[in-house]
């Protein structure tokens, strides 16, 4: 019997299609990541691969890089729906990428020159390893939460002191978030190896690719995790997790993926970049009004861009349900008129001077005398382009479909972040 059919396991191998085994190579890049070492990797690599982008003639063909979440959903639309095409661009199947370390290597070698990232991913590969990466629009809003395994007893935030919680990656809104929340209950976010015993007010993080984090719950080799869409849904599903907060629910439409090209195409290849962003945006807006379609559509009984049933897939966009997340009380703004998973391309400068001024007080790994010295109004207008979502919005007169938007003056916002 394997381990995903054992009798301690709730989880089946049936259901969970992905190896639950990092290649080498995947281990590897996560391992360097959380060491800080992809950072110094990068820095060469940076050097090397805009050297090789100026010998070759620019490649019109689209091709995309994503996880399988449902962050992608406006790339993976766009892209089902043929709305490239009818831009009059070419474009290659989607490449679905296990983790956040080999996604980054790969846009960096120009694999892809379409994909989405945590929104503090470019922050970090712009500032700290100077990598030409331009912010185009956001993927989604919302879209993650915290969920806690059954068998911890967690209904609250204070319980999670001496536990074990999982991170998609450092650098991110959730483990921004997460760590604002563990310090408003006064607990201690640390860094350290699982085996080192902890003190009553501290919570352990570690980095896990999504796909590994349901069934580590599961085999309760973790307590929490925090992560993007379907893998809460699934976890609730089929891992035992039960939903402590959905993260929509503390900083309201919050970005968490982003929509990132190279700059030398943002810059050079103007017409290009425009139909990008014309088909993404149309992606977005598809997604944001048909969830149940697209979730059908994304799922293995559909186009089959995530390795997840239908059942899991819907219930991540759809499932926003107050009376089906009383206890624990994971919706505590009714009145915010939030989703599950909302699409909103446009990237607000507001939502980018948050995380910027965050991320300096954010616990990760590596050195990070970088943010200490970013001037996060410089980052907002440096890190960003607007143009190309913005004159795509108003061709598709779309900022009355999309959530967030105040009508007199669509392109600004506050941020709402209540613990």
């Amino acid at each position: 019997m394997c381990q995903y059919c054992s009798p301690d396991n709730p989880m089946s191998h049936h259901d969970y299609v992905f190896n639950p085994e990092k290649g080498r190579r995947e281990f590897i890049l996560d391992s360097m990541a959380a060491a800080g070492g992809l950072a110094a990797a990068m820095g060469g690599m940076s050097m090397s691969s805009q050297a090789m982008a100026a010998d070759k003639p620019f490649d019109e063909v689209v091709k995309i890089g994503y996880l399988p979440i449902t962050d992608a959903s406006p790339l993976l639309v766009a892209h089902g729906m043929g709305f490239f095409e009818e831009e009059g661009l070419k474009v290659e199947k989607p490449t679905l990428i296990r983790g956040w370390s080999p996604l980054i290597e790969g846009f960096a070698a120009h694999k892809f020159n379409l994909v989405h990232f945590l929104k503090p991913i470019p922050v970090w590969m712009r500032y700290n390893n100077n990598f030409p990466v331009t912010i185009t629009g956001w993927a989604h809003t919302n879209g993650s939460g915290l969920v806690v395994g059954k068998h911890t007893g967690v209904d609250k935030f204070e319980d999670l002191g001496g536990k074990q919680i999982a991170v998609p990656y450092w650098y991110s809104m959730h483990n921004i978030v997460l760590q604002m929340a563990l310090k408003n209950a006064g607990l201690e976010p640390v860094i350290q190896d699982q085996t080192d015993k902890l003190k009553p007010n501290q919570v352990n993080l570690q980095i896990m690719p999504p796909p590994d984090m349901p069934p580590a719950l599961a085999a309760k080799k973790i307590d929490a995790y925090i992560v993007a869409e379907p893998f809460n849904a699934f976890g609730e599903m089929k891992a035992g997790a039960k939903m402590l907060r959905f993260t929509g629910d503390i900083w309201k439409n919050h970005p968490c993926c982003v929509v990132c090209m190279h700059d030398e195409h943002v810059q050079q290849q103007q017409e290009w970049s425009q139909k990008v962003m014309n088909a993404v945006v149309r992606g977005s807006v598809y997604a944001q009004e048909n969830k149940e379609e697209v979730a059908k559509m994304l799922s293995r009984e559909g186009k089959r861009y995530l390795p997840m049933p239908a059942k899991a897939v819907i219930k991540a966009m759809t499932d926003y349900n107050p009376a089906s997340y009383q206890n624990p009380d994971a919706i505590k703004h009714e009145d915010w008129d939030v989703g599950r998973i909302d699409f909103n391309p446009y990237p607000y400068p507001s939502a980018t001077k948050f995380i910027v001024d965050q991320l300096k007080e954010t616990l990760v790994t590596g050195d990070t005398t970088f943010l200490q010295n970013l001037d996060t109004d410089f980052v907002t207008k440096d890190l960003v382009n607007y143009d190309y979502v913005k004159n795509a919005m108003d061709k598709f007169g779309v900022w009355d479909k999309v959530k967030g938007v105040d009508p007199a003056n669509p392109t600004v916002r506050q941020e709402v972040f209540e613990l």
